[in-house]
């Protein structure tokens, strides 16, 4: 990624580094605190953004945030109980659904950027932890356009998900991958073409952000001499929870490192037991 100070975040960075490092009760609110504001981040999209695209936590995830590329227009949906421009009406059923299948309440689906096919992998337990989060937040009135897209969206993203299991923690590289999954790493560290993300160089980094930063580039995560080969546990924990780079250099968005400050050791750990366990890969970007 390319570098440049990110100040508008500190209020986020301070809410996350607040957060228990304890596990939490599987299904429960803290449990989805600690997802929604670390690992999973969802109000690195969700969040309102202000003029130079800082986030505006104050808003809550009432959403609005835009992508625009040249597949689609895409803003990012208002996710607080809101009855008439949230989630307020929607059951947790028809909430699962669109979390982790992509298929709102009126059978329509949910198109990118939003990350269905990392999250068919959540488990059940976590599934829950974050409705019950989403639940818990205050509502907030936000008309959000509607999305358009120029490309054909798929009928489905795959059969219908049932009974998913996390990986044991003591399993440090399936967890880490489980966490990597459901925190949509390699939805932007992998390259990607015209069919969508290029399996054969997965994690070797390469695609490109633009927004009111400039441009960032996604870096290799694989173990190979232009990744992280070279570079400790500890160089790659400070990366992940600081936006820093060796030298102390700051990153560009639009890596949530705001959100991943309130990572767990444990997790952080399982988390880069599986960047270590990838196949090495050469960069990928120019």
């Amino acid at each position: 990624m390319a570098h440049q100070p990110w100040r508008a975040a500190l209020v986020i960075t301070a809410l996350a580094a607040s957060l228990q490092a304890q596990a939490q009760a599987p299904g429960s609110v803290e449990r989805g605190k600690y997802l929604m504001n670390t690992v999973v981040a969802c109000g690195n999209c969700h969040f309102q953004r202000g003029p130079q695209g800082q986030p505006l936590p104050e808003k809550g995830l009432s959403g609005g945030m835009v992508f625009d590329e040249p597949p689609f227009k895409a803003y990012a949906t208002n996710l607080t109980p809101d009855p008439e421009t949230g989630i307020g009406k929607w059951t947790d059923a028809q909430l699962a659904k669109a979390i982790r299948e992509g298929v709102r309440p009126d059978s329509s689906i949910i198109g990118p950027p939003m990350p269905v096919a990392f999250y068919r992998h959540m488990a059940d337990d976590d599934l829950q932890a974050i409705i019950a989060y989403l639940r818990a937040q205050p509502a907030v009135k936000n008309a959000v356009p509607k999305s358009k897209y120029n490309i054909p969206l798929p009928p489905s993203y795959g059969p219908t998900v049932t009974n998913v299991k996390a990986p044991a923690r003591t399993d440090k590289v399936a967890y880490g991958k489980y966490l990597a999954d459901i925190g949509h790493c390699m939805e932007c560290h992998t390259p990607r073409n015209e069919k969508g993300l290029v399996t054969a160089q997965w994690g070797a980094g390469g695609q490109m952000f633009k927004g009111p930063w400039g441009t960032s580039v996604a870096r290799n995560l694989t173990p190979h001499a232009t990744g992280l080969k070279d570079w400790t546990d500890a160089e790659i924990a400070k990366a992940i929870r600081t936006g820093m780079d060796r030298k102390g250099q700051p990153y560009k968005p639009p890596m949530g490192f705001p959100f991943y400050a309130g990572i767990t050791d444990e997790d952080m750990g399982a988390l880069i037991a599986y960047l270590r366990s990838l196949k090495p890969q050469a960069f990928a970007g120019k």
